[in-house]
C-alpha cells in the first residue's frame, strides 16, 4: 500500500480515468431522476425513456458536448472524492483495528464499513460545490429540459454565478444529502470489494491480478448501487434546485414519495447502474495498478523516515 499521500493521489487518478468512461451514463441518470419531478405519474413527460434513449437523444440533440457537460468539475470532484475515500479507508481501519483489536490484519465487519463511510462522508463534504455544478451543467438541455435550467458557460462560470446570487451556503447547498449518499455507497463499496476479493479467493482460488479486481469490482458495483440509489435521487434534486422547494433532505424525500410514488426515489436507477458498474470496476481495478504504481515512485524517491510521516 501507497503512503497515505500516494493513496490519495493514486485513488483521485483512478477515478479520473473511470469518470470519462461512466460520465455519459451519469448525465442520463440525472435527468432521468428529474424528470417529472414532483408531478403525478399520469402527468409527467417523458422526455427521456431509458438509458439508451437517453444517451441516444442527447447526442442527437445535442451532440458529445452535451452528453459530457461537466466534465470538467466531475474531474475535480472524483479527485477529492475518491483521493479521501481510498486514500483515508485503509488507515483509518488500520488504526481503528489496531486500537480495538491491537492486529491491524484483523478483518472486522463494523470496522470496514465506518472507515468506508467516514473517508468517503468526508470526501463528500470537501467536493459539494463540484458536485452541485456538475449537477446543474449536466441538467441543463435547450432542446429537452427537464428540472430547474441553469445557463451556465462552464464549471468556473457556474461556481462564480452561485457563490454571487446564493453566497457560500448555495455552493454548499444539499451537502447533507450528499454526505448520505456517499456514506451509504462508500460503507459498503471497499468492504464490499474486499469480502468478495477474499471469498473469490478462498473458493474459487483466484490469484491476486486483473481478473480477480474485476470480479471483486462487479459485486462492489451492484451492491453499491442498490444502497446508494435513494439518497442519489434526492441529491440530484436538491442540487438542481434554485429556490425552497425543498426544505432539506427528508422534506425531498417525503414530498417525492407522496406525489410520485415510492418507486420514484429509484428513477433512472439502470443508468445509475450503467454508470456505476463499469466506474466502480475502474476505479478500484485502476486503484489497485495506480496505488502499485505510487508505491514503486515512493521507493525510489522518499526515504523511510518521510514516507512513516505521509
Amino acid at each position: 500500500m501507497a503512503t497515505t499521500l500516494g493513496a490519495f493521489v493514486a485513488g483521485g487518478i483512478a477515478a479520473c480515468g473511470a469518470v470519462t468512461v461512466s460520465h455519459p451514463f451519469e448525465t442520463v441518470k440525472i435527468r432521468l431522476q428529474l424528470q417529472g419531478e414532483l408531478q403525478k405519474k399520469s402527468q409527467a413527460p417523458r422526455l427521456y425513456k431509458g438509458v439508451g434513449h437517453g444517451v441516444k437523444v442527447i447526442v442527437q440533440n445535442e451532440g458529445l458536448r452535451g452528453i459530457f457537460r461537466g466534465i470538467g468539475a466531475a474531474y475535480v470532484y472524483q479527485m477529492i472524492l475518491n483521493g479521501c475515500r481510498l486514500g483515508f479507508y485503509e488507515p483509518l481501519r488500520q488504526t481503528l483495528t489496531t486500537a480495538f483489536f491491537k492486529d491491524s490484519k484483523v478483518q472486522s465487519l463494523g470496522i470496514n464499513v465506518f472507515s468506508g463511510a467516514a473517508s468517503g462522508i468526508f470526501g463528500a463534504a470537501a467536493g459539494s460545490p463540484f458536485f452541485l455544478v456538475k449537477t446543474r451543467l449536466q441538467s441543463y438541455s435547450p432542446f429537452l429540459p427537464v428540472g430547474t435550467q441553469h445557463g451556465y458557460k462552464g464549471a468556473v462560470d457556474g461556481l462564480l454565478k452561485i457563490n454571487r446570487t446564493e453566497g457560500v451556503r448555495g455552493l454548499y447547498r444539499g451537502v447533507g444529502a450528499a454526505m448520505i449518499r456517499t456514506g451509504f455507497g462508500s460503507s459498503v463499496q471497499l468492504p464490499t470489494y474486499f469480502f468478495a476479493k477474499r471469498r473469490l479467493v478462498k473458493h474459487l482460488g483466484m490469484q491476486e491480478g486483473l481478473p480477480l479486481h474485476l470480479a471483486s469490482s462487479t459485486c462492489s458495483g451492484f451492491v453499491v448501487c442498490v444502497f446508494m440509489h435513494p439518497p442519489d435521487t434526492v441529491m440530484s434534486r436538491m442540487y438542481n434546485q434554485t429556490g425552497d422547494k425543498y426544505k432539506g433532505v427528508f422534506d425531498c424525500l417525503y414530498k417525492t414519495i407522496r406525489t410520485e410514488g415510492v418507486l420514484a426515489i429509484y428513477k433512472g436507477f439502470f443508468a445509475h447502474l450503467a454508470r456505476i458498474l463499469p466506474h466502480t470496476i475502474l476505479t478500484l481495478t485502476l486503484a489497485e495498478q495506480t496505488n502499485k504504481l505510487m508505491r514503486r515512485f515512493e521507493d525510489r524517491v522518499l526515504p523511510d523516515s518521510i514516507k512513516d510521516k505521509i
